[in-house]
């Protein structure tokens, strides 16, 4: 009784596991999809740094289109579709830490832009330059991969992990120098980064909000509400704390199953494996609506693409008559315009405008 009592919830979290794995990969990608687009169709987003931002999105897109489809099905499959030392799960473990480690590190050469830019103002032109930021992202890659190649070159080892359903480092003992490499140098130094870097950001902000602030331009200086400031570090906070609510669960399981020898309830495993990647599919979402430039730029492009479908479904023979509507209109209007500055004599005033 007692075995089978084991099976049914082994199923049922299976279950569980599977449902919430599509919940976020799907969640992922319209995200990211969105937060791409987004940055396509707004020239004013664009800046030396945009790579960065580009860079975490498209990590996290492909993490969407990967590995949480990978272990959804893994989930809901009667068996495991591939072997430990199989070459597809060598390769879904690659992956794995690739996509994690280029999307931790990208956003926190993001934080460091933001702080730069808000820092260190007078000389953020000069410190981040196009030539500089794709150094970074060039450099930023290439350790991604050295990273994620040194199992593979035989420094640790990928397994596929039943409580997880994922291939991923292997965390035993025997692989312990290569789970702390990469736990500390791709996971908990960027975080620690990006919130130190956010929190001093905040810190600044909430000084500032205090005595407030004149800006001031090539024309005016005006005057920044105390809000303001306040506002722009509730999206800090709030990254900050996604990133340390998904990853501390995943990074202590791993750690104790790491240096302990022994293995964790499988139901801990199995969620703190998700909410680490969940956390790809809340960036963009974060990014997109909680700052104030971008929910503009998203309702522009909704409106872009609204006008497009529209126009689309306008006969063709119907637009010359609407452009002539639209060009009689517009005489109509600025002809009502003049006289009414003109005062005419009461003979003309005739017809009533529309």
């Amino acid at each position: 009784m007692s075995h089978f009592l084991c099976l049914k919830m082994a199923a049922g979290l299976r279950t569980l596991y599977g449902a919430l794995m599509v919940l976020s990969g799907v969640v992922s990608v319209c995200g990211n999809l969105l937060l791409l687009l987004v940055l396509l169709l707004n020239r004013e987003l664009r800046s030396d740094t945009l790579g960065l931002t580009v860079s975490f999105g498209i990590s996290d897109l492909a993490l969407g289109l990967s590995t949480i489809p990978f272990g959804a099905y893994n989930s809901l499959a009667p068996a495991s579709c591939c072997s430990g030392e199989g070459a597809v799960c060598q390769g879904s473990g690659f992956v794995f830490v690739l996509l994690q480690t280029s999307s931790m590190h990208s956003l926190t050469w993001a934080a460091a832009d933001r702080f730069t830019e808000i820092c260190f103002a007078l000389s953020y032109r000069r410190l981040w330059t196009a030539g500089r930021s794709r150094a970074v992202l060039g450099v930023l890659w290439l350790f991604c991969l050295l990273h994620a190649a040194l199992p593979l070159l035989g420094f640790g080892r990928y397994v596929y992990s039943e409580s997880r359903f994922l291939c991923c480092p292997s965390f035993t003992p025997d692989n312990r120098w290569s789970v702390a490499l990469w736990m500390s140098s791709g996971v908990v130094v960027p975080i620690l980064a990006m919130c130190s870097l956010y929190g001093y950001i905040v810190y600044v902000a909430r000084k500032q909000a205090r005595r407030g602030t004149f800006m001031c331009n090539e024309l005016h200086c005006y005057y920044v509400p105390a809000n303001n400031y306040l506002r722009s570090s509730i999206v800090m906070v709030t990254t900050s704390v996604c990133l340390l609510v998904c990853w501390l669960p995943f990074v202590s399981v791993c750690l104790y199953e790491t240096f302990s020898g022994q293995q964790s309830p499988a139901l801990s495993s199995a969620l703190s494996a998700w909410l680490a990647l969940t956390s790809s599919a809340l960036n963009p979402w974060i990014t997109c609506m909680m700052q104030t430039r971008y929910r503009a730029a998203v309702r522009r492009s909704i409106r872009r693409v609204i006008q497009v479908c529209l126009c689309s479904e306008t006969p063709l023979e119907s637009r010359p008559q609407s452009s002539a509507l639209h060009l009689d209109a517009t005489n109509h209007i600025s002809t009502t315009t003049t006289t009414a500055a003109t005062r005419p004599p009461p003979s003309l005033k005739t017809t009533t405008p529309t």
